[in-house]
């Protein structure tokens, strides 16, 4: 009885899947290199200031990504993983490497269903748990089918051993903004995520503009490990590191 009312307090308290428009997420997903960027006047510090479009970039009280401090102990449900379908392509859109899913991975969580579009890299972290930042993050982007509500699985990688996988990609990842390449071999991604799924849960958004928020945030507690040379290697394709600042946390709860 007390964890449900715990679980109804969340949800009146706003951590729950929430909707966004469909529309913003596809202008998120073009990434006009002459519109935003990460240094300088084009930098995070003035996204919001680039288009009226962006205004949640510096006016939105639930932005990402955070310094993730669990305030609220509750006995989260695993996410369910289903990750079958192959990869389509590797793509340099100008602000990450992103490799595009086919249609027919999902996943499960909280009895919603989020169908994997992507995932995509970030150096260094963006998000930091209990203050530490990480080399290299990537996000999973999922949308729930027919609906413009998102949810994203973030992974951590700490400098170690090279993580294979990566490999594969960073072997074929454009050096060009704006490019692509095929990926024709098998590429089990599902070895990006850590075998302890234990994780984090709260409400944010893209973390790059249009900054939508009522992006329902998952990241995995427990780190990967990528080596020094792979860590470098993007950080040279990028030319510069491609992290947004860290974000008020507001009145958000942070659950594990």
């Amino acid at each position: 009885m007390k964890k449900q009312i715990i679980m109804l307090s969340l949800v009146a308290m706003g951590l729950s899947f929430s909707s966004v428009n469909a529309k913003e997420m596809a202008d998120a997903g073009k990434h006009k290199v002459a519109n935003w960027g990460y240094e300088g006047e084009v930098g995070p510090e003035h996204w919001g200031e680039l288009s009226d479009k962006f205004s949640l970039c510096s006016a939105g009280k639930n932005q990402s990504p955070i310094d993730i401090k669990s305030n609220f102990d509750v006995d989260l449900p695993k996410i369910k993983f289903d990750y079958t379908a192959k990869t389509t392509k590797v793509l340099n859109n100008g602000h990450t490497i992103q490799v595009d899913i086919a249609p027919g991975s999902k996943i499960e969580s909280d009895g919603k269903v989020f169908e994997l579009k992507q995932f995509h890299f970030h150096t260094p972290s963006e998000n930091k748990i209990n203050g530490k930042s990480f080399p290299l993050e990537a996000h999973f982007v999922h949308r729930m089918p027919n609906e413009d509500t998102f949810a994203v699985v973030a992974v951590m990688f700490e400098e170690g051993d090279a993580n294979p996988i990566l490999e594969q990609i960073w072997n074929k990842m454009p050096r060009k903004a704006r490019e692509s390449v095929k990926l024709d071999q098998a590429l089990d991604y599902t070895r990006l995520l850590p075998e302890d799924q234990d994780y984090y849960r709260f409400n944010g958004s893209f973390t790059t503009p249009p900054c939508t928020e009522g992006v329902y945030w998952h990241v995995m507690k427990k780190p990967l490990t990528a080596s020094k040379e792979q860590i470098e290697k993007f950080l040279h394709v990028m030319h510069h590191p491609n992290n947004r600042n860290i974000q008020a946390i507001d009145a958000r709860i942070i659950v594990d």
